[in-house]
Formats: structure tokens, C-alpha cells, sequence
């Protein structure tokens, strides 16, 4: 079994999961003081005091700062996650990254510094905010690549292109803001899914044509090392050499599109069954799934079930000892004894943690020594890769669970966890980014889920929360946001822990 480590693109970040690993692995801190030497150079700024500031922002309060700030950000987590992956002995066979996902791993394989490879993200920010364009948009299409080319030239307009193709039913188009507002009311009236998402610039478009040449001269004048392990472009659909060339191929990131799954496609043919994607969330991971069905993905900078990925990862893919024990007892004791406070359990990890990871280790040789399927059980249910056909579904509709429910918990959940666990469902279920399931985005009349696929999703949340059966019926049309569905549920916890207690 082959690894290849992803490094994700546009959107790759989870701030919340971010300051835990911040917590629990010093490597994070290590990486981001790196990166503050190049933003307090350039912006008299520390990226990490922003980062892991309290309450931590997520990428839309990052984006409101400055399109360096989010842009660095990604960049920061991917860095940070590898460094801690290769500290508890998780190698790569080969590096591959989604558009500024590149950088990221051109850095890992030893190309450029932590902080050169900042100043590459830095001057990329600064190549295309000099053009002094107007604003642009990229959008997420529910359609594969040719349909997406169809709806393009229907459009007829020049600033628009593919900027991705992520998986067989998603596409990225990127363009001007006018552009794209008309694209979005063509693919309503063909009944596409269309989700505009949380990016700085028009990546992967011709109207950055012009930004290439100043970008391209900056990154001819760094230093570069070896590139100790390949690093395959889904761009070019080359392995960087790490030779002079590479200043025209990043350039080329300004205006080529990303061939995200082609370029899975090609590491699965070559020997790649195991994808770690390296930084924040795990949207990688699921598009990898829908490529290649049945290869086994991880996750590392993502918060499932508020608990780390990363500490799963090392546990499962780790093979030298921990560095500091008490950092990765207190990671995985999040997942293994989440009812036990941090400090108990790093004593305890410092005590018996050799000894579990050598049963561990002997577990899952047993384990890999059978005919066992090497995909591992997904954290959370998945559905199909697009929202259901809109139905005249009555609006009085009955939502329920099957009758066998998990265990009441003992406290009910604060509404800033059920929201983010139920973006989390909502977003694998309809294939959106988690960030446009915003509080008070409706659901139907803006993002075209219709009333079938709302009590489906509505039911799953029940399900996943333990709350049993309803016997009233509620009109569908009072939920039609996020936050309403997140009061209803946040509402309907504390009824039923009144009615335990």
C-alpha cells in the first residue's frame, strides 16, 4: 500500500481544528512562527496571533480581513499538519496539491522553506490584487466537466472558465462577478446546482493572464532545495522536476485549471490506495471517495464529533515513537476517553502509551493479514452526489427516526456545535461546501434543496443527535434556514434532557 499526502486548496480550513491541534501538538506552533516572520515582514502583522485568537475566526472572518490573511491561513494549516505527520513518523510515497494546495507541498518535498513558501503565497495575493481588476466569483457546478463547458459557451462570455474538475459530478467555474451572476441564472433554469464559494480572487482564470510575468520573475529569484519526494501537479499532470521551470509552472496556476480528478485517477493507476489529505477539513477525502471507490482516505486538520482527525491518523499511520507523548496522549485521548479531562489522560498516556501502541501495531497486522475491506467505516453517513429532483411535497410533513435511537446524552450539546456538526451532515449529503449553509441561507429558494431532501436531512439529524420519533407534524416551511433547524434541534435536546432529568 501506497500513500499520497493531498494538500487542499481554496476553502481547506478549519480554524476550530486548527487551535486544538495548536494545543496538542507543539509542531503547529513551530510552523506558524515561521510564517510570522514573513507576515510581520510584509504586514506588521502575526498570522498566528490572528489564527488562534479567542473566539478562533473561521475562513469568512478570514476573508473579511484580507485575501492574504485566508490565503496564508490554508497554507499555515496544510504546513502544520504535515509537520506533525512527519514528526510521529507518517511519510508520503508521493505529494499532490489542489491549486494552492501546490505550494504546500512543493514546501513539504523540500523545494522551498516554510517562509519562502510564504512569500510565494504572499506575492501571489499581491501579483493579482495589482491588476486592480473588479471583483470575481468562483462557483461550484453539480455537473461533471462537458456539461460545465456547455453552460460556458451558452454564456458566451469570455471571462468565465473551468477552474476545476473535482470529481464526476462537480465542476469549479471561475470568472467576473457579472459573468457568474448570469451563469447562475442559466443553471437554475437547467435545474444545476450552482454554490458560489469562499475565495479571494477568480483562481484559474484568463483575466489573470497578466499577472504571470511579475509572479513568475519572484519565485525565479528564491532559493531552492531538492525535492526529496514527487510531487505530481494536477495542473501541468506532471512531476515537478524542482528545476528552473518551476517559476512558469506556478505562473501557470493564474489561468490553467485544475485537473483534481484525473490527477487521482492517475496516483490510484499508479499505485496510490491510501490519500491523507494534509490540512484543513477533509473535502479532499470525499472527492477522492467519489473517483476511486474503496481506497482508504484520511483526514488530519478536521474536527469530527469534536474530536481531532489528526489524532486518529497518527494513531492508525504513525511508525516511530511520538516525540512528545504527552501532546499525542492527549490528542488521542480525545478520541478514545473523550469523558476524561486532558490532564489525567496525558498521565496515563505517559504511562501506558507504549505499551498500546505496540498492541495497536500487532492489532492491525493482524488485521491487514485478512480479507478485510481496507476502506475504514466513514464517521459520518454520506448520500447521494447531488440534491434529489424537486417534488410537490406537501409542506405539512412528518419527521421521524427508526425506532431504534442512540442513548440519551447526559447534557445537551451548545448551538454552535449542533450548527457546525449539522453543516458538516448537510454538506456531504448535498456535495456544498460547509461555509454556504450560512445561518440564514434558505435552503430551497437559494440553494435549491427541495422539500424531499429537507426532511431526509432533517430526519438524519435527528438520528445523529439520539432524539426519538415526533409524533406531531410541523410545517417544513417554519426550518427553511440553518439557523432555524439548529434552534429546533438545540430545542427539542433540551425537552427531552428536562424530561430525563
Amino acid at each position: 500500500m501506497t500513500t499520497a499526502f493531498l494538500f487542499p486548496g481554496q476553502g481547506g480550513y478549519d480554524g476550530r481544528a486548527l487551535a486544538q491541534a495548536a494545543q496538542d501538538y507543539p509542531q503547529v506552533k513551530e510552523v506558524l512562527a515561521e510564517i510570522d516572520v514573513v507576515t510581520r515582514e510584509q504586514w506588521s502583522r502575526s498570522l498566528s496571533e490572528i489564527l488562534l485568537a479567542d473566539p478562533v475566526p473561521e475562513i469568512t472572518q478570514l476573508l473579511a480581513d484580507g485575501a492574504w490573511v485566508s490565503q496564508l491561513a490554508i497554507y499555515a494549516a496544510s504546513l502544520a499538519a504535515h509537520r506533525v505527520l512527519d514528526a510521529h513518523g507518517v511519510r508520503p510515497d508521493v505529494l499532490s496539491g489542489h491549486s494552492l494546495g501546490e505550494i504546500g507541498a512543493l514546501v513539504a518535498a523540500g523545494l522551498f522553506s516554510v517562509a519562502d513558501g510564504a512569500r510565494v503565497v504572499a506575492k501571489r495575493v499581491a501579483a493579482i490584487e495589482d491588476l486592480g481588476l473588479g471583483p470575481g466569483r468562483m462557483i461550484a457546478l453539480t455537473t461533471g466537466v462537458d456539461r460545465a463547458e456547455k453552460v460556458i459557451a451558452a454564456l458566451a462570455d469570455e471571462s468565465v472558465a473551468v477552474a476545476a474538475a473535482n470529481h464526476p459530478n462537480q465542476t469549479v467555474l471561475s470568472g467576473s462577478r457579472q459573468a457568474i451572476v448570469r451563469l447562475l441564472g442559466i443553471c437554475r433554469h437547467l435545474d444545476i446546482g450552482a454554490v458560489e464559494l469562499k475565495a479571494s480572487f477568480p483562481f484559474h482564470s484568463p483575466t489573470l493572464a497578466s499577472a504571470t510575468p511579475a509572479f513568475a520573475a519572484f519565485v525565479a529569484g528564491l532559493d531552492r532545495g531538492t525535492l526529496a519526494v514527487p510531487v505530481y501537479s494536477p495542473i501541468t499532470r506532471e512531476y515537478y522536476q524542482g528545476g528552473p521551470e518551476i517559476a512558469e509552472q506556478l505562473a501557470a496556476h493564474f489561468v490553467e485549471p485544475v485537473h483534481f480528478e484525473a490527477a487521482v485517477r492517475h496516483l490510484h493507476e499508479r499505485g496510490s490506495d491510501r490519500f491523507v489529505e494534509v490540512g484543513g477539513d477533509d473535502k479532499l477525502s470525499k472527492f477522492v471517495r467519489k473517483i476511486v471507490p474503496g481506497v482508504t482516505t484520511h483526514a488530519t486538520l478536521s474536527l469530527q464529533a469534536d474530536a481531532l482527525a489528526l489524532a486518529g491518523t497518527v494513531a492508525a499511520l504513525g511508525t516511530a515513537a511520538a516525540p512528545d507523548a504527552v501532546a499525542l496522549g492527549t490528542a488521542v485521548g480525545g478520541v478514545l476517553a473523550p469523558g476524561a479531562d486532558r490532564e489525567t489522560f496525558a498521565a496515563f498516556w505517559a504511562e501506558a502509551g507504549a505499551e498500546l501502541t505496540a498492541l495497536i501495531g500487532a492489532r492491525l497486522a493482524e488485521f491487514t493479514g485478512r480479507s478485510a475491506p481496507t476502506a475504514p467505516a466513514a464517521p459520518r453517513p454520506t448520500a447521494e452526489p447531488a440534491p434529489a429532483p424537486r417534488s410537490s411535497a406537501p409542506e405539512s410533513v412528518p419527521v421521524s427516526s427508526p425506532a431504534a435511537v442512540s442513548a440519551p446524552v447526559d447534557r445537551t450539546p451548545d448551538k454552535d456545535t449542533i450548527a457546525t456538526e449539522l453543516r458538516a451532515q448537510y454538506a456531504a449529503a448535498l456535495e456544498y461546501p460547509e461555509e454556504v449553509f450560512a445561518d440564514e441561507v434558505r435552503l430551497e429558494a437559494e440553494l435549491g434543496v427541495d422539500s424531499v431532501k429537507q426532511v431526509e436531512l432533517l430526519t438524519r439529524a435527528y438520528q445523529h443527535f439520539g432524539l426519538p420519533q415526533r409524533d406531531e407534524e410541523f410545517r417544513l416551511s417554519d426550518y427553511d434556514t440553518m439557523a432555524k433547524i439548529v434552534e429546533l434541534v438545540h430545542g427539542t435536546l433540551r425537552e427531552r434532557t428536562a424530561r430525563v432529568g
